[in-house]
């Protein structure tokens, strides 16, 4: 899909961080936008401030754990625009930060129905349309976490390698039946986005209490996390950038951070040889 003109782009969790950038670096190449994101007064003022630039958006609220809400983006934006061609499925959050002995099994349930389930929403939703046209592309939100992993982040890690998995079937998949629907997974490492404040949008059912222990063990962990947002990570619009044009080249990998390639080259290795894993480097 080198000639995104006029063609339409959806984005989940587009109100902010990576989302928002995407949804920007599409709209500048003369996309039309559908924004999707749950967190609704700032979904609202993303799309009023595309529209102030000139740029065709359309806003749709959505819960990408609830499959209701994603098969009525998907409704919406054929309502709206009549087509789709790029198909984002970004939206995630992020665990808490204590060790999976000290999680509750609603950390579990949440992060995975945002980060995998609203993947395979999106997929499922989206995906008929754009092989009915046989043209397109889906983009899906991974991270360098499905790739290599670090502690007191079990949820997040099992929920990103698995969308790397299934985003390497698909793949697979429509290859076989010679589709020209591309697939891309992005996955990104340290980048400026408010991952890190997740638990803001944590929906009731999936609320829970946590024991006044491991409160500042919560705090420091975050705390570290924005130093290093602070410190080493990208711009959202350097990751925009990245995904654009894998999106034109169908190029399937996104990895965002050279040192990514390196901590997986790594793991690789210590697989093939048999060896204990190692915590990729922080």
């Amino acid at each position: 899909m080198d000639d995104l003109a006029g063609k339409v782009a959806v984005v989940t969790g587009a109100a902010s961080g990576i989302g928002r950038a995407m949804a920007e670096r599409f709209a500048a190449e003369g996309m039309r936008v559908v924004l999707a994101d749950v967190e609704r007064p700032v979904l609202r003022h993303t799309a009023d401030e595309l529209a102030a630039a000139g740029f065709d958006v359309l806003a749709v609220p959505t819960d990408v754990s609830v499959e209701a809400d994603v098969d009525a983006l998907a409704a919406a934006t054929i309502d709206h625009y009549g087509d789709v061609h790029v198909v984002c499925n970004n939206a995630g959050v992020g665990s808490r930060g204590l060790t999976i002995a000290d999680l509750p099994l609603r950390d579990f349930e949440w992060v995975i129905a945002v980060n995998l389930f609203g993947v395979i929403h999106g997929v499922r939703a989206f995906l008929p349309l754009l092989r009915a046209n046989d043209e397109g592309h889906i983009v899906n939100t991974a991270s360098s976490s499905g790739l290599v992993y670090r502690s007191r982040m079990g949820p997040y890690n099992a929920s990103k390698a698995a969308v790397v998995a299934l985003s390497e079937t698909l793949r697979f998949e429509l290859d076989a039946e010679g589709s020209h629907v591309g697939v891309s997974v992005l996955c990104p490492s340290w980048t400026r986005t408010n991952i890190t404040t997740s638990d803001r949008n944590r929906p009731e059912r999936f609320a829970y209490t946590i024991e006044t222990d491991k409160l500042d063990e919560i705090a420091q962990y975050k705390a570290l996390r924005r130093t290093q947002l602070s410190t080493v990570a990208l711009d959202p619009s350097a990751v925009a950038d990245q995904v654009c044009e894998a999106v034109k080249a169908n190029r399937f990998y996104v990895l965002t951070h050279p040192d990514t390639r390196d901590a997986f080259a790594e793991r690789a290795a210590r697989i093939v040889a048999g060896d204990n894993p190692v915590e990729a480097p922080q």
